[in-house]
């Protein structure tokens, strides 16, 4: 079962499908097509990249994994990546958790460790900043999923991945120390989750 939060949030998210602009359809279209494709696989590895792995590609992670198991999609491994390391931001950390992902330092340091909690009967996941290719990344036949534009344009060569797949977002970064920073960060966890949720309804189980 869904952390209660979490579920509020999604039952929200759901019924705004259609804010997603048909370009987007098409990019979501893609993931769920590999998805599909790969149910007959043993398991189904997604890497979601971003330049630094701290703030979109861990929320596409996060995401992306409560939609699997929201929709019953079996067998789906969720990680991320940058191309180079620094930390998971506690901006987008405190974002993850206000829509209800149970989040907890398990290390700390520079780069932090966290535990991720979704569902009370699923495996907690491992939350911390990496390169895309690090030793804890090492699923052959991954779809690279790439979740900005700076590391889609300056990433050509995703070493290991069976599909790329380009569905870039904007960097709330921007906002970072401004008035509007809550609000943006807010925004952009909105936005991965309904999408991240229409890519893993497509999926025909």
């Amino acid at each position: 079962m869904l952390n209660p939060a979490l579920q509020s949030t999604i039952e929200r998210l759901t019924l705004q499908f259609d804010q997603i602009p048909t370009e987007r359809k098409e990019l979501l279209m893609e993931l769920a097509k590999f998805i599909q494709q790969s149910l007959k696989d043993q398991s189904i590895y997604l890497n979601f990249i971003c330049t630094h792995n701290s703030r979109r590609s861990h929320m596409a992670q996060l995401w992306a994994q409560a939609a699997a198991y929201h929709f019953g999609v079996k067998d789906v491994v969720c990680l991320s990546g940058g191309t180079e390391a620094t930390a998971f931001n506690p901006r987008a950390v405190k974002a993850m958790q206000d829509v209800g992902f149970q989040i907890f330092v398990t290390q700390n340091g520079d780069n932090p460790v966290y535990t991720v909690k979704y569902a009370n009967d699923a495996t907690p996941l491992v939350a911390f900043s990496k390169k895309y290719d690090d030793p804890f990344n090492n699923n052959p036949g991954f779809a690279a999923v790439m979740t900005c534009s700076h590391a889609d344009e300056n990433c050509p060569l995703v070493l290991g991945a069976k599909a790329r797949i380009a569905i870039t977002y904007d960097d709330p970064k921007e906002f970072d120390g401004t008035p509007l920073e809550s609000a943006k960060y807010a925004e952009r966890v909105q936005q991965i989750g309904y999408e991240m949720l229409f890519a893993f309804s497509q999926v025909k189980k």
